[in-house]
């Protein structure tokens, strides 16, 4: 992280903090209160979106680990995030488990799940890797669609509301704090490990693997991890996404979704901290304004259009942004935030 004029680092441990400077400290405090407060005055109509923003950043959060910073390309997140949310289902539903173990065990569950799928990365990579991820999410829901004595098919698994010892997570409100708490870990763990020996191996293998195999590094095992830890945090956002709709299918989770959040990285920028946040907040923002306000108003005023285009409105806006965003800006939205940023080095407060 680049720091304003004057301003050095005295050691390894201030060079990889997060935050380092008194300006980063109040900024960081100012938005955490300003997350605390802000179910009070967040519109009802969109706790549903703000929710789901969480959620789904944490699963991006886990495939930047994987494509961003790992290099490794994965076209099956959606698959995984079946086995969290499933898993906790039926651990919470079934066999009375504690939400928090159940949470835990759910992202275990995936993560040795993504840890057999990512056995063929050490033989292949770039579009033949997506080929063996792509397999992963159709054989993961096509056994959840036929295992029917277990998941109920196409009729789903009720799930119920998260508690921990005797809170109760039954609300909007209470799921945002729930959520929010677990996406801000999840971010922050994320920022820590590309900081880590571990982010500087998974970095060196995605810029050239033979050469970090030549420096020592063990590129197989380091493959591995970064499909464990990136399906992970899959089955945490799928057991959360399970507990907070109250209500899961195996069609809730479709390659259409794996596409998704592949386009939400790739708008965002791959390999950065902030690419997952950008990305995630803005696809699912202008989501929930084209389904509740443009589409509404296009059928109502362009009625000579072709039935159904209204509808299919979000699929090609989400299209053109990704070819505008490889045109004219190929590292993603947090790049232009870098370059935008680059002023903060002239601000006299910034020491």
């Amino acid at each position: 992280m680049s720091l304003p004029c004057g301003i050095r680092n005295f050691s390894y441990h201030t060079d990889i903090a997060i935050i380092r400077t008194k300006t980063q400290w109040v900024l960081f405090i100012l938005f955490m209160l300003a997350l605390s407060v802000l179910p009070f005055y967040l519109p009802r109509s969109w706790f549903d979106t703000v929710n789901s923003i969480g959620i789904l950043l944490i699963a991006v959060v886990g495939l930047n680990i994987l494509m961003g910073y790992c290099g490794q390309l994965s076209l099956g997140h959606a698959g995984f995030m079946a086995i969290g949310a499933f898993t906790s289902a039926l651990l919470t539903g079934n066999l009375h488990v504690p939400f928090l173990l159940a949470l835990i065990i759910s992202g275990l569950s995936a993560g040795l799940i993504g840890l057999i799928f990512g056995i063929p990365s050490l033989r292949v990579k770039g579009f033949y890797l997506a080929i063996a991820t792509i397999a992963a999410q159709f054989i993961i829901i096509w056994i959840l669609q036929n295992w029917t004595d277990i998941t109920h098919g196409s009729n789903g698994l009720d799930v119920i509301p998260a508690s921990i010892l005797s809170w109760q997570f039954d609300t909007e409100i209470k799921q945002f704090y729930l959520i929010f708490t677990i996406t801000i870990i999840s971010v922050l763990f994320a920022t820590n490990l590309a900081r880590s020996r571990i982010g500087r191996a998974f970095i060196a293998i995605r810029d050239n693997d033979l050469a970090a195999e030549v420096m020592g590094i063990n590129v197989f095992r380091y493959k591995l991890l970064a499909f464990f830890l990136g399906c992970f945090l899959a089955g945490i956002a799928g057991s959360l996404y399970a507990q907070y709709r109250g209500h899961i299918s195996y069609e809730d989770f479709t390659f259409q979704q794996s596409i998704l959040y592949i386009g939400m990285l790739i708008i965002g920028g791959l390999g950065s901290s902030l690419g997952p946040i950008l990305g995630t907040v803005i696809i699912e923002t202008l989501q929930k304004s084209l389904t509740n306000t443009i589409a509404p108003w296009l059928e109502h005023t362009m009625t000579f259009m072709p039935t159904g285009f209204s509808s299919g409105l979000n699929l090609m806006l989400f299209g053109l942004a990704i070819i505008l965003i490889l045109i004219f800006e190929p590292r993603g939205l947090a790049h232009l935030w870098a370059l935008f940023k680059s002023s903060y080095r002239m601000w006299p407060f910034s020491y």
